[in-house]
């Protein structure tokens, strides 16, 4: 589905931003067809390059090597020196061969598209004004964020910079638009190669994602009336730097590296990415190969999960050096509870909620029942031939048909409201859309039992009670549906994702006002794991600000091993289905801000310990070279558990024993023990851990354990993989680490 521009109304462009799918496929190309290709590049030995013009003299000189025997003329696209030494290019695949020996070339691969992936937040995770983690970390203050995504909008009240200050000194980065100030510090566009694009927001995602990264207080927001309060992104007084890589054809690797590249260059602390592609190796990955190359100057990266769930394996983002954001559900509905001719109450959301619908009882109608599946689903034209008008008419969820544009078929046919039933893939999440006419959005048990009493009586009847704003849904947290799962194709041995964070119906500035909204700030509400991305985003960037000396893997640990595993209400986090959510769902499980600047332990990974991880990924010496840009022997090579990781992804074996090793640094209190206090093993499976207590005299000290993983001979597990965790504690802090194994 291509992504249209924001002259469509705001709420349909909403869903097209959450459904927006790029399916791409690396076919085999013609030698005369010019393509965007990626190249790598190895300066050779002794070479340097003072000028940035003397660099790109060398890449070019690529080119005309490549046009000796062809009619077609390459043109360079962007250049690169941060995220890695070369450029992309509009090649053939002729021209690429040509360059191939020359001396210098390391790789060369064609470019890849990748797709889209939030004000009561901050008090549900627990942020407060002069409080806690906000007052702790001066709420940000003279920490960068760069936000790769559709663009920004200048002049909006969430980028305002009341009580920010100016940038810190390091910030070498450049504004192309009116309307820069102290909060929004850098606005640049990488969709344009010429140069002439604009970095202004036409889409909605990329200021929706930066102010809930980083947007300034703003009161009095609402959508349409509801969720009214003060809006404000996590790090509020952090600076917010846009790096457009996406349009409205699409978000490609080519771009997102060159954003990359410049992020890392102007001096920015943490990347914040809702946007992805497939599972494809690393040493393929743009996304992974620039993480690497930020984490390596010390940036920050997080990225979204993806919207494929809730499939198992489809997963994006899965390198083990970026944080990827799986989705949960808040506290908040905009309830609009259906009333069924037998009394019964079912609650459902939707952001329209018109003050002036009758209370009467109307004919309830389930087209599905005799009109197919199209007007089950309400597709456009399907109730042509169906009675609807002043009726209350239940559509199914699905047929990759827009949740509103279901509503807009209804309101063309004359229905007088709609009720929108999930699918049971979608389970129980639901979401407040600004629909075009009165409607509840339930879940899918829900939905059966609308179509049981239908199907109950002959004259079934129904109505839509509107609520409003409520707060205090105690099983909150929850799974999103659509958050992608685990386990990892890439690297089986790293559990993903890694966390869980608020991505269901969050409020955030929009670039233009919502149908019948009567405030001037403009917001809106979306879903995705692009909206829990710039959560955790925000997150990290109170974390460096608090701490900031800890390595990008320290500030990840610290989120994982403090991760919440109980909802509101003191029960597991649940999925789509009303179960405990598994690891592949959650990860280390929901993110809790203020335990995660004080995690007492911290799991510590450099960069180039990765290199023998990658290694024994089975990838060539040439191919972990392209990702940690130098030349690397694979002479080392550990199992992908081995990383000091703060989780474990296991496989084994009947009768199968595996150790491993991790090594933790006191970031607590100097003089402190740490003993395990709980561990929760599946069926089969037993656990030794050496060391089972750990005594730290100072600060920073580094202490390593054994852990044991022993799978029964004779017991027959309960389920293909199993998880459980094991519990460090000391007087004031407890450090969970949770594992996977896979039975095999």
């Amino acid at each position: 589905m291509e992504m249209k521009r924001a002259n469509l109304l705001p709420e349909v462009l909403l869903l097209l931003l959450l459904t927006f799918t790029t399916i791409f496929t690396i076919a085999s190309a013609n030698s005369d067809q010019a393509e965007t290709y990626i190249v790598h590049l190895n300066a050779p030995d002794g070479v340097t390059f003072d000028k940035p013009e003397d660099r790109r003299g060398w890449y070019n000189s690529f080119l005309k090597a490549s046009t000796a025997d062809s009619d077609v003329k390459p043109s360079l696209i962007h250049t690169y020196h941060n995220v890695f030494t070369g450029f992309a290019a509009k090649l053939t695949a002729d021209q690429v061969k040509a360059m191939e020996n020359m001396d210098g070339f390391v790789s060369a691969r064609r470019d890849m598209a990748y797709k889209l992936h939030t004000t009561h937040t901050p008090n549900f995770l627990g942020l407060h004004r002069n409080l806690g983690l906000w007052s702790g970390s001066n709420y940000g203050k003279g920490i960068i964020i760069g936000v790769l995504d559709t663009g920004i909008t200048p002049g909006h009240p969430s980028f305002d910079d009341k009580d920010v200050p100016p940038p810190p000194a390091k910030w070498k980065g450049k504004c192309d638009t009116a309307g820069c100030n102290n909060k929004l510090i850098g606005a640049r566009d990488f969709t344009n190669s010429s140069g002439t694009g604009s970095p202004v927001d036409e889409e909605g995602h990329g200021t929706h994602t930066s102010s809930t990264a980083a947007g300034n207080f703003v009161d009095g927001a609402n959508v349409i009336g509801q969720a009214n309060g003060t809006a404000a992104g996590m790090a509020p007084l952090a600076h917010v730097a846009m790096y457009k890589v996406c349009d409205d054809i699409g978000c490609f690797g080519s771009a997102i590296l060159a954003g990359m590249d410049a992020a890392i260059e102007d001096g920015v602390d943490v990347l914040s990415l809702s946007l992805g592609g497939a599972s494809v190796p690393f040493y393929e990955d743009g996304i992974a190969v620039g993480a690497f190359s930020a984490i390596q100057k010390g940036i920050f990266v997080s990225c979204s999960a993806g919207n494929s769930g809730p499939v198992n394996s489809s997963l994006s983002n899965e390198a083990p050096w970026i944080l990827t954001v799986g989705a949960s559900t808040v506290d908040r509905s905009i309830r609009a509870t259906v009333y069924l001719g037998n009394k019964a109450l079912l609650d459902g959301e939707s952001l329209f909620q018109p003050k002036d619908f009758p209370q009467d009882y109307m004919p309830l109608v389930y087209p599905g029942l005799n009109g197919g599946q199209d007007a089950a689903w309400c597709a456009p034209g399907s109730l042509k031939n169906i009675d609807v008008k002043g009726k209350v008419v239940l559509c199914d969820r699905g047929g990759d048909i827009a949740r509103i544009d279901k509503g807009q078929t209804v309101k063309d046919a004359g229905g007088a409201a709609m009720i929108l039933a999930n699918g049971e893939a979608d389970g129980d999440t639901t979401e407040a859309d600004a629909h075009v006419l009165p409607a509840s959005h339930v879940a899918y048990d829900l939905g059966v039992t609308i179509k049981t009493y239908i199907n109950s009586t002959s004259s079934p009847v129904a109505t839509i009670i509107f609520r409003g704003t409520i707060i205090g849904d105690d099983s909150a947290p929850a799974v999103a549906s659509f958050s992608s799962r685990g386990p990892s194709l890439a690297s089986p041995g790293i559990v993903k994702p890694d966390i869980i964070g608020p991505g269901v119906s969050i409020l955030a500035a929009w670039p233009v006002s919502v149908e019948n909204s009567t405030t001037k700030a403009t917001f809106n509400m979306l879903s995705g794991t692009s909206m829990s991305c710039p959560h955790l985003s925000g997150i990290s960037a109170l974390l460096k600000s608090a701490h900031p000396d800890w390595s990008p893997a320290a500030i990840k640990s610290a989120i994982m091993t403090t991760a919440d595993k109980l909802n509101l209400g003191g029960q597991r986090i649940e999925d789509e289905r009303d179960l405990p959510a598994n690891i592949f769902a959650i990860g280390a499980g929901h993110v809790n801000p203020l335990k995660a600047s004080n995690p007492g332990l911290i799991f510590d990974i450099q960069p180039d310990d990765y290199i023998p991880y990658l290694c024994g990924l089975g990838y060539t010496s040439k191919q972990v070279g392209v990702i940690v840009q130098k030349q690397v022997t694979c002479t080392e090579v550990i199992p992908e558990a081995q990383l000091n990781y703060p989780s474990f992804a296991v496989t084994l074996g009947p009768g199968e024993i595996k150790n491993f090793t991790r090594t933790v640094t006191n970031v607590g209190e100097a003089n402190s023990t740490y003993v395990i206090t709980s561990v929760a093993l599946p069926v089969g499976l037993d656990l030794e851990i050496g060391h089972a207590e750990l005594q730290f005299s100072e600060v920073n000290q580094k202490l390593t354990y054994q852990v044991m993983f022993i799978r029964d001979k004779e017991q027959t597990p309960e389920a293909p993989y199993g998880e459980g965790f094991m519990l460090w504690t000391s007087d004031k802090h407890t450090v969970r680490t949770p594992f996977s194994v896979k039975f095999v």
